[in-house]
């Protein structure tokens, strides 16, 4: 099969993928897109509103759609890393056996990832980095396709542990659901007090997926989009000659190069399922707000004037 007609069928299994969500989950385009751009890019994502917009039920809806084995975490302040990874145990013959911790899924919910303690949190991060766990010095791959979707609440700040700026970028996105309309939440409220139950048919396979996320990889760029996405992650760092006065005023810290690669990658991804066939400046303007938005740290007169971090992203196009 030719890119070209690869990137079709692409475009194709979007369409039916956001349909068969959109059964379950009202509104959230958005949010939606996003979280399915991350997966075709195989990046992980931070899922982050108040409760009740649907940030679990989100992420359940996806993993069905996909058609790949899901476990849920639900990060408390007691969760220990074995926990997550698993633990080596002696069997009845007296031989050390691993037991697999639910990290071992192709997606993982990681529910209020920042109410567990920084021990916990940095037990992810192998994972998600490296797709493998080490225990007792011995290493374990994990099978792809492989996401981290985790979920975190912005409001109540009591008893939770804020996530370490090395882990906040490993995720590809930072996805902030909204409050639905007036129209959609009267939507909401007949699907979810009825009885009617709308099942969820799976779009795409492991295999699909991972012939996705290879397609992805070989769209063409253009050089001069790759250096606007570089010229842009550099102008979010203070001390950077390119940095504005109105960055150097706000800004503490910018975005590393991380940021500049998933900037691309999204791109692609955001312009295949676009029905384009390779990305433009317009594309990485698209998927920078998810992408920086984390990445970069606002300093205290930011703060007391109520500058957003998309206010800031927004000046640097």
């Amino acid at each position: 099969m030719s890119d070209v007609v690869a990137v079709d069928n692409l475009v194709e299994k979007y369409h039916q993928l956001k349909k068969e969500i959109g059964k379950i989950i009202v509104g959230q385009n958005e949010a939606v897109h996003f979280t399915l751009v991350s997966l075709f890019c195989g990046g992980h994502s931070l899922l982050i509103g108040v409760p009740g917009l649907a940030k679990t039920l989100l992420v359940n809806t996806v993993s069905d759609a996909l058609g790949l084995n899901f476990k849920r975490i639900q990060f408390t302040p007691d969760l220990m890393p074995s926990d997550i990874l698993g633990s080596e145990i002696l069997d009845e013959d007296r031989h050390f056996k691993f037991l697999k911790g639910p990290i071992f899924a192709n997606i993982i919910l990681a529910d209020e990832i920042n109410r567990t303690p920084p021990k916990t949190q940095a037990a992810l991060l192998e994972a998600m980095q490296e797709r493998c766990v080490t225990i007792a010095g011995n290493q374990y791959p994990l099978a792809p396709p492989f996401f981290v979707l985790a979920t975190q609440n912005p409001i109540e700040q009591e008893g939770t542990y804020p996530l370490p700026e090395a882990q906040l970028d490993r995720f590809m996105f930072s996805i902030h659901l909204e409050y639905p309309t007036f129209k959609e939440e009267v939507l909401v409220v007949k699907n979810t007090t009825s009885s009617i139950v709308n099942a969820i048919t799976p779009i795409l396979s492991a295999p699909e997926i991972i012939a996705i996320q290879q397609l992805i990889r070989r769209v063409p760029v253009a050089d001069n989009v790759i250096e606007y996405a570089v010229k842009l992650v550099g102008k979010t760092r203070p001390k950077s000659i390119e940095a504005s006065d109105f960055v150097q005023k706000y800004l503490d810290w910018g975005a590393g190069p991380r940021a500049s690669q998933n900037l691309i990658l999204a791109a692609k991804a955001h312009a295949i399922v676009s029905g384009k066939y390779s990305p433009d400046i317009e594309d990485v303007k698209a998927v920078a707000i998810p992408i920086l938005s984390h990445r970069i740290v606002k300093n205290y007169k930011a703060e007391a004037e109520g500058i957003s971090v998309s206010e800031i992203i927004t000046t640097l196009f």
